[in-house]
């Protein structure tokens, strides 16, 4: 399989001529789900679901497909039927050629004044690949490649470690760093990477990886 970092939190899975795209959102690049041939999206805030950039990728290929939870799916099923795939919490699915398992459902606490909403993770082919959206998600079975949300305004630092500590993942890859500076990248990098207990590993956007 191989993986590739787009910007914030969009990750592109390729395996046997088959594309999977996550959380193309909208500071993520333009063309982040163009030739996907299947997109999941963990909720619905912007910088994770861009409905413009994702109805001009299921306009420009009739085969692409969308999974995702209610709140995103309400907003193209009428435009694309029997293409856009309503899921949530112990789901299984297939996408792509890609065996995908959903857990989670709610976002996490920004402030106890904001109302959470809804937010589903993503365990794709028997945990190589967990990406939790944005919440601190611990699927009930071995991840091997974390997608770990290091920059938000819902997470700090400590917590971000304890996640990686209670994962247990052989390595954790860096998302939703679009408000992470380079200047504290180091910080982040160092602090991970000695207390997470697992590898902590960064790709540049459009840098990719074997798994």
């Amino acid at each position: 399989m191989k993986l590739t970092k787009k910007s914030h939190s969009c990750v592109r899975l390729e395996k046997d001529g088959r594309t999977l795209v996550l959380d193309p959102g909208g500071f993520s690049e333009e063309d982040a789900a163009v030739g996907a041939d299947a997109v999941l999206v963990t909720h619905e805030h912007p910088d994770h679901f861009d409905e413009r950039r994702l109805r001009a990728a299921m306009e420009a290929d009739p085969a692409t497909e969308i999974w995702t939870l209610r709140s995103v799916a309400e907003k193209l099923t009428a435009a694309f039927p029997g293409r856009v795939h309503t899921v949530g919490h112990g789901d299984t699915f297939t996408a792509a050629g890609f065996d995908v398992q959903v857990h989670g459902e709610l976002h996490a606490v920004i402030h106890p004044d904001i109302p959470r909403i809804t937010n589903i993770g993503f365990l794709v082919d028997d945990g190589k690949v967990f990406h939790p959206g944005d919440a601190l998600t611990v699927p009930d079975r071995p991840v091997e490649t974390l997608m770990l949300p290091v920059m938000a305004p819902w997470n700090k630092i400590s917590e971000v470690i304890d996640y990686v500590r209670e994962v247990r993942p052989r390595r954790a890859y860096d998302i939703h760093d679009a408000l992470l500076t380079d200047l504290a990248r180091p910080i982040y990098d160092r602090q991970i990477g000695d207390l997470g207990g697992a590898e902590h590993l960064r790709l540049t956007p459009g840098g990719s990886a074997r798994l």
